[in-house]
């Protein structure tokens, strides 16, 4: 049961890290949107470490937010956003200092249920927390912190018990910003609103589920963090894991948290992954990117192979592919049904070839494409073809991850934030790998990877090319 402090709403907004680049691209149109809607309704204060003040921060939010709109085509309401910084001030010091949370706390005087979000260095969320904690301003607080949450198992559990040691588990809200999307969203609700589907999710009928996540950039001005981190540790822990419990989970029911209770089923009943599970690639060329190591052992192409042992998946193949300098940027899951037999017509048999998916488009564009066979005219054969709706197009604009994800921690409202529970077992799964991995095969630029891959699609249809959608 979540206590008061941990659904109430939220009286102040506290941004650690206002001046970064997170904040520059992704919070604050956030934040202008937010209050466009009208669903901003608390005083915004700024922390950093730049000797600047409230006119600073203002002048910044207007370059950020116009930059970034009017880069996606979007007029700027000025109204809205002299709204949004007349709402806004600033605090600076160095996070370490005792004396920036004296000043917060006087800033905050009258404040009971202050939100603080941290988009800053997780080597930070310790000190931060226990500052904020040794100047009593987390009795009534929610702290949401931005992923990573731990590079490891342990590092995760040591970073988890260290914040558990000043604040509640459901005072913290651990930020995945894939549970943000839309169309990540609307996987349950695809799945448990259409009642012809929903029997067929199921290893009766299906053959394989494939996710890929590709990108046709590189690591670019990044090599330095990357190169510490690399494709499963950056996305598959935590982003692409979260969406696949979202495939995999059985229906929500009626507890606290119904669907993070059945996210953690899924995680609970995937195997931790082998050597033999796992094929990990470098792009040719990431190696001369500066801040990475000459000798880089670290992937820039991950493919793993997962078995979830519920009844219902149990014996089902589920792949798992993300990469950098991919044909192609996409992210979308593919669930692939079994084959039609061939059936008798008149005097012969008539073949149908290939597989039917059902492809759950997440990155741009959303939507989702239905396959089917029909007759090729003036011929007595069958081709597939596709039923798609793209959501942009059929349901109009919807809210950025970061517009739900702000606004849900403001209001309370825990369903997007994975739990420290689920946290844990996603660790489970892939440690074994990080202790012992396999090495790293070159790939070229523009291709999908190492072809070592491919075994894990044999016998399944093979890959599904993103650029099929049509």
């Amino acid at each position: 049961m979540k206590s008061d402090t941990a659904t109430a709403q939220s009286d102040r907004l506290v941004i650690f890290g206002i001046t970064g680049d997170l904040a520059h691209k992704m919070t604050l149109p956030s934040l202008y949107h937010l209050e466009k809607r009208g669903l901003l309704n608390v005083p915004v204060v700024g922390v950093a470490a730049n000797d600047m003040g409230d006119a600073d921060l203002w002048k910044m939010t207007r370059d950020s937010v116009h930059a970034v709109l009017e880069g996606s085509g979007e007029a700027v309401d000025e109204s809205v956003l002299t709204r949004l910084t007349e709402r806004m001030t600033y605090l600076g010091g160095d996070f370490t200092d005792a004396g920036l949370y004296t000043r917060l706390a006087a800033h905050l005087k009258g404040s009971e249920h202050p939100l603080f979000y941290l988009e800053i260095p997780p080597s930070l969320f310790g000190p931060v927390v226990e500052q904020l904690g040794a100047a009593n301003l987390t009795s009534g607080c929610r702290v949401a912190v931005e992923k990573p949450f731990g590079t490891s198992l342990s590092t995760a559990i040591e970073l988890n018990n260290r914040l558990h040691a000043v604040i509640r588990e459901d005072q913290l809200l651990r930020i995945d910003h894939y549970l943000g999307k839309e169309p990540v969203q609307d996987i349950e609700y695809v799945r448990f609103s259409n009642a012809w589907l929903e029997p067929l999710w199921r290893r009766e009928y299906v053959e394989s589920i494939q996710i890929t996540m590709a990108e046709d950039f590189g690591v670019e001005d990044r090599g330095s963090f990357y190169d510490r981190v690399g494709t499963l540790r950056d996305v598959v822990q935590n982003h692409l894991l979260q969406v696949l419990a979202l495939v995999l989970m059985e229906p929500p029911g009626a507890s606290d948290d119904p669907i993070g209770d059945r996210r953690l089923d899924v995680f609970r009943a995937i195997r931790p992954l082998g050597a033999d599970d796992v094929v990990r690639g470098q792009y040719d060329g990431y190696r001369e990117i500066p801040g990475v190591a000459p000798d880089s052992d670290t992937e820039t192409y991950v493919a793993v192979r997962l078995h979830c042992d519920t009844w219902r998946w149990a014996g089902v193949p589920i792949i798992i592919r993300a990469g950098k300098r991919m044909p192609v940027t996409a992210t979308e899951v593919v669930v692939r049904f079994k084959k039609a037999p061939a059936f008798r017509l008149g005097d012969r048999m008539q073949r149908v070839a290939g597989h039917d998916d059902v492809v759950l488009r997440i990155g741009k564009p959303s939507g989702i494409d239905i396959g089917i066979r029909v007759k090729t005219p003036g011929v007595d054969a069958v081709e597939p073809e596709f039923l798609s709706l793209d959501f942009g197009d059929t349901l109009g604009e919807f809210p950025s991850p970061y517009e739900r994800l702000l606004h849900d921690a403001m209001v309370g409202d825990h369903t997007l934030f994975p739990r420290w529970d689920s946290v844990e077992a996603t660790w489970e799964i892939v440690q074994p790998v990080l202790d012992d991995p396999p090495p790293v095969t070159a790939y070229a630029p523009g291709t999908w990877g190492p072809h070592d891959a491919d075994r894990f699609v044999r016998g399944h249809g093979g890959w599904r090319d993103p650029r099929a959608h049509v």
